[in-house]
């Protein structure tokens, strides 16, 4: 038989065909080999970092009519090599000419633009931030970015000089993300610095022995440079204000800034007048909070001792909402309790159980409270409520509780905590105050047949009855700041309730949903 040039063709189709199926089925993780190269496409790389020299320059921190944008941008702008960019979510107010090649970012979304994309706009390896009113200095950039790249520590991923004759304070910065706090602390630089600071108004040859390697920067105006891609993989990378907006978040990622002893000179201005100095410092104010807000951060320790509280008040709802599955949401985000909760809460079981002391009411602390005096003294770091058992005739021994139970309605106390009976169930409930919820459940027991029992039971495995002789009589534990009562042997009650060796194995409310293990 004779085969056509058509019929050998249409063979060689069908083979291939077939070979390829085989070898698709046969391998897939293999594809590749089994086909031409210049069959699949190739897909360009993304660089890892911008492949352009030099250094942007980004302005960010300015405020009200006062700024100096322009003379700033063209200080700058005038530097070889140097680009500059005004980044800010409204054009510069009031508006001023700009000097050419020097271009706006805006921040603020806008429905009819697509979304800010500031690194896009960043084309070189570095990028300085630079705070208004700074001037330029020749080569300074430049010894700042050689001295980046000449760090052999890895941590080092900042560098910082000075604007102005004032040094910043280099301080230590610890941000502990699950506790919501910053903690700052004297940094053994600062002796040095003050020594140095006579020399602010001058330039000097970098050296790394008139160098400090800080956490933080405070006190003093400071010009930034860090690689582009460094800034650009912060989750906020061009946040107000930008010197502690860059200090907590490099702290985060166990980054160090470098202060070198070079300065940039700083514009000399007319004083403000007590009402634009009140606006500026209200607006720096205003700017701080938020970034905390954007960062959860809701207690700064400061060097000098003190704290600075930003979360919740008496006078605002607290930090998170309802309570699902024995499960608060900051868990579920890797969080515990915000300090403020924890601050609030122990200020209305220190209320509530003198109140109940004074009026002779039997009480002792329940569940997780007591499980927390017993591991540490104090409430458990991810608790979001306090437990509080009393004996029911002693109810009306209490002139608040007295007072739910005749009126029906809740009542505010001198103090402002919020007493009411609670809708779940047959307990009571003390807020915080009106506004802020954070609260103690108070639950009435009663004895039977020499169990303590009680009207509502909400399902939690520590709900139970338990024998009388462990409040009969009381015992006394160290919670919170105060001596509470307790149960006379709180380890064989908490084991009684929980189960053996939960005092040493702790674990969340409700593993479940979230283990304790995913955080620690």
């Amino acid at each position: 038989m004779r085969i056509t040039p058509c019929q050998a063709a249409l063979a060689a189709a069908i083979a291939l065909n077939l070979l390829l199926l085989l070898c698709s089925r046969l391998a897939p993780g293999a594809s590749p080999p089994c086909r031409p190269r210049s069959a699949v496409p190739a897909v360009p790389a993304v660089p890892a970092v911008p492949a352009v020299p030099g250094v942007t320059v980004i302005l960010r921190d300015f405020d009200g009519p006062e700024h100096d944008v322009a003379a700033t941008a063209r200080s700058f702008s005038s530097l070889p090599g140097v680009t500059v960019l005004v980044a800010a979510e409204v054009w510069p107010y009031p508006p001023v000419p700009l000097p050419a090649g020097v271009a706006v970012l805006s921040l603020r979304p806008q429905p009819q633009r697509p979304p800010p994309r500031p690194e896009l706009a960043v084309l070189t390896r570095h990028v300085a931030l630079v705070p208004d009113g700074a001037r330029a200095v020749p080569g300074l950039l430049r010894r700042m970015r050689d001295a980046l790249e000449a760090a052999r520590d890895g941590g080092t991923r900042v560098v910082a000089a000075a604007v102005g004759q004032r040094r910043p304070r280099c301080l230590s910065l610890e941000v502990d993300v699950k506790a919501w706090t910053a903690r700052y602390g004297q940094s053994d630089q600062n002796d040095h610095s003050d020594r140095q600071s006579d020399q602010n108004d001058r330039q000097s040859d970098h050296s790394d022995r008139h160098s400090d390697q800080c956490g933080a920067l405070d006190g003093a105006p400071a010009v930034l440079l860090l690689r582009t891609r460094d800034l650009f993989s912060l989750p906020f990378p061009l946040a107000r204000p930008v010197l502690a907006s860059l200090s907590l978040q490099a702290a985060v990622r166990g980054w160090r800034l470098l202060l070198l002893p070079d300065s940039f000179p700083l514009s000399p201005r007319p004083p403000l007048s007590p009402h634009r100095q009140w606006k500026a410092q209200n607006a720096l104010a205003q700017h701080h909070r938020a970034l905390l807000d954007q960062l959860g951060i809701k207690l700064e320790l400061l060097p000098d001792g003190s704290e600075r509280w930003h979360g919740c008040t008496k006078d605002t709802p607290r930090c998170f909402g309802s309570i699902l599955a024995q499960t608060p949401e900051y868990l579920l985000a890797g969080r515990w309790t915000p300090p403020c909760c924890l601050r609030a809460l122990r200020a209305t079981a220190r209320h509530v159980l003198a109140q109940l002391e004074a009026a002779g009411v039997r009480h002792w602390l329940e569940g997780g409270s007591l499980l927390g005096a017993a591991r540490m003294g104090d409430i458990i770091p991810w608790d979001y409520d306090v437990d509080v058992g009393l004996y029911r005739e002693d109810v009306p021994k209490c002139r608040w509780l007295a007072a739910v139970l005749a009126t029906g309605r809740p009542v505010e106390d001198p103090q402002g905590f919020f007493w009411e009976k609670a809708a779940e169930g047959d307990f009571f409930r003390v807020h915080f105050s009106r506004s802020n919820r954070l609260h103690v459940d108070l639950w009435p027991f009663y004895a039977r047949a020499g169990l303590m029992t009680k009207d509502s039971w909400l399902g939690h495995r520590q709900d139970v009855e338990f024998p009388e002789r462990f409040v009969a009589p009381l015992g006394s534990v160290a919670f919170a700041g105060v001596v509470a009562k307790a149960p006379n042997d709180p380890r064989a009650f908490l084991e009684f309730k929980f189960g053996p060796g939960v005092i040493e194995n702790p674990e969340y409310p409700n593993p479940g949903v979230r283990r304790l293990a995913q955080d620690v």
